[in-house]
């Protein structure tokens, strides 16, 4: 298992949030964002933050670093990519969402996040993991091994919402190449909400508020389906 942070809410958690950071930092990079999302108190919401391994990164000479996988060619997205690291990380990441099972969340009642390459992997996995999950949430990113999603898109996840939120002058991940991975989420038929920002590789206060209200909204809905154990007390909160 991962080295990871866990933020716990007052109660039983209605809703886990697994957030995965980028390439070079680690678990307490969004650590911090959690009080600025003005979750409202009847939302009882678990985060997740695990630590990447290390790993040598190519385009970086080498330089070990905490990482989901290798980046092998400067201009993301191209064919050479480093699957094998893609798909250990997945695997890594899908044992939390098993474990998170006896907390008493199932994977209906979780969303996976990520910023960057961390994004990549919530992409990855999250269209392909094997239960409907509560939630995609995309961060300045792209979509790894991207014409493979045709054959692996696990059906249960087609209608996942997924939220993919970009800067307008990223000069990591160019927003072109986001448009790309859009662009294959529709083709899929994936269930796409898109925002971009006035912001570089980054995220900005009023995508902070988004976020918030995008997760307030997804745990309001994971309560409501499944079923009145894990009701929201609006009137308590």
């Amino acid at each position: 298992m991962l080295e990871l942070i866990e933020i716990n809410p007052e109660k039983a958690p209605q809703m886990t949030v697994i957030w995965l950071h980028g390439l070079g930092a680690d678990g307490h990079d969004f650590e911090g964002v959690v009080p600025f999302l003005n979750i409202p108190s009847h939302c009882q919401i678990r985060f997740i933050f695990p630590h990447a391994p290390y790993r040598n990164i190519t385009v970086n000479m080498g330089m070990r670093m905490r990482a989901w996988y290798d980046i092998l060619n400067p201009v993301l997205g191209l064919p050479g990519e480093d699957q094998s690291g893609i798909e250990q990380s997945c695997a890594q990441i899908a044992q939390i969402i098993d474990k998170e099972k006896t907390n008493g969340v199932e994977a209906g009642q979780i969303v996976l996040a990520g910023f960057s390459q961390g994004g990549a992997i919530a992409l990855h996995l999250g269209l392909r993991y094997h239960k409907s999950l509560a939630g995609i949430l995309a961060l300045s990113t792209y979509m790894p091994l991207l014409e493979s999603v045709h054959t692996e898109l696990f059906v249960a996840n087609q209608n996942t919402p997924i939220l993919y939120l970009h800067g307008q002058a990223d000069p990591v991940i160019p927003i072109v190449t986001a448009e790309r991975s859009r662009q294959k989420l529709h083709e899929c038929g994936c269930n796409l909400t898109t925002k971009d920002y006035p912001v570089a590789h980054s995220v900005s206060p009023d995508e902070i508020l988004d976020i918030g209200t995008w997760l307030t909204e997804r745990c309001e809905l994971v309560c409501q389906s499944f079923g009145s154990d894990r009701s929201i007390d609006k009137a308590a909160s």
